[in-house]
């Protein structure tokens, strides 16, 4: 599956094969000169753009939560929310992903320069017609070219560079813009409303499931390696085809049917044999590297948004928004936050190393999660913890964004 390499501890050549044609108007990584630090790979603009509006969003939603403000686009209140922290701020951690890691896919070049920046424009115009598009069909034809665009360049690697081991990566990004058209639909009142979220959110989490499975315990087994550990992580087993397999049934079966008992059942299996693979990982180990001990963090948050998903089901005292949060804000952000950061240095020529300011990002997003997943347990104190977690959440973001400026629209490090 997903190739380890796409958020590997340097900014790998793109193979000499993909650079034969003598192009001088590449340099040796493929990347186009004339054009600014920026635009030389997918991660350079989506990360900070989805990491900008990650720390805009929310307190912009927060205003109009508290104010009793409409946004003018086609979404209403808290679904406007919801769409846009998911194919706006998700949608551009994701898309920074996989375009950094095609070329270490296919041995072809990536995407960058002025196809790029055509992207980034149509990101940027289809966050713009759900903040003002009142039109439902017009703002859902600004907002689809974006996923339409980038599942093509996707799909159009893998089947050039004939890389079928990664087309699973491909049908997920596919999946997730027919999401955010669910989500559109549904907005038309032509399908449930939050049919289209549940959809996005199952790719998420079969998502993370998949790549932060690989990249956990492989980031780990190297670290470990070099302090001289004899105790490694355990390698791919019987637990882990469970784990992904009861994750894969708990989140299809969740999206298609959301009160279903035995989907709740499986949900909290799923979660169980989650923990049961992370435990195997040695996460303690690695708390005195916070760069890496985050990554653990994340995928616990995945552990912890699964049970809670299947209690939500099966037990009316606990809040569905409790659980849904611990998804999206717990497992989502500090996974995203962790592979920014990681990668941004990694990919830039830098160390991979966590200093007191970026071990601070890590505690305030999760800090953030734990009080957003909190609030609804909280009675009179909701708008407190929900206004705090969501303040601590979007800061770690905004600082990312401020702090990481100079890294992702500066030139590669020389060493």
């Amino acid at each position: 599956m997903t190739s380890t390499r796409a958020i590997s501890a340097a900014d790998r050549s793109v193979p000499r094969a993909a650079l034969k044609s003598g192009d001088a108007s590449r340099d040796g990584r493929g990347r186009i000169r004339a054009m600014p630090p920026i635009l030389h790979y997918g991660f350079r603009p989506f990360f900070f753009l989805g990491a900008l509006y990650a720390g805009l969003a929310v307190p912009l939603w927060l205003w109009a939560y508290f104010g009793g403000i409409e946004i003018g686009g086609p979404f209403p209140g808290m679904r406007w929310h919801a769409h846009e922290m998911l194919s706006g701020y998700l949608a551009a951690v994701i898309a920074g992903f996989v375009l950094t890691a095609v070329p270490n896919w296919t041995g072809r070049l990536p995407l960058s320069g002025l196809p790029l920046l055509l992207l980034v424009a149509l990101w940027l115009a289809g966050r713009a017609a759900c903040l003002v598009v009142g039109d439902p069909w017009l703002a859902m034809a600004a907002d689809l070219a974006f996923p339409a665009f980038l599942a093509f360049a996707i799909w159009r690697e893998v089947i050039a560079g004939r890389n079928w081991k990664n087309a699973p990566v491909a049908v997920m990004i596919t999946l997730f813009g027919m999401a955010n058209a669910t989500d559109h639909l549904a907005s038309a009142g032509l399908l449930p409303h939050d049919l289209g979220q549940r959809l996005a959110l199952a790719v998420a989490a079969m998502l993370l499931a998949l790549i932060g499975g690989r990249i956990v315990p492989s980031f780990t087994r190297n670290w470990l390696v070099k302090e001289g550990a004899t105790k490694l992580p355990a390698g791919f087993g019987a637990i882990d085809k469970a784990a992904l397999a009861a994750t894969a049934a708990a989140t299809a079966g969740w999206a298609l049917f959301p009160g279903s008992t035995a989907v709740g059942a499986i949900l909290s299996l799923a979660g169980l044999l989650v923990a049961a693979r992370l435990l195997r990982w040695r996460g303690l180990a690695t708390v005195r590297e916070p760069i890496l001990f985050v990554l653990h963090a994340g995928y616990g948050w995945l552990s912890v948004s699964l049970l809670l998903l299947g209690a939500s089901t099966l037990l009316p005292a606990v809040p569905y928004s409790a659980a849904l949060h611990a998804l999206t804000a717990g497992a989502i952000g500090t996974m995203t936050l962790a592979v920014m950061t990681r990668a941004s240095l990694g990919h830039t020529g830098r160390a991979i190393v966590a200093d007191r300011a970026l071990t601070a990002l890590y505690a305030m997003v999760s800090a953030g999660a734990a009080l957003r997943v909190a609030a609804p347990f909280a009675g009179d104190g909701y708008s407190a913890l929900l206004t705090t977690g969501g303040a601590l959440w979007s800061a770690a973001f905004l600082l990312f964004a401020v702090r990481y400026a100079p890294i992702l629209w500066g030139p590669r490090a020389v060493k």
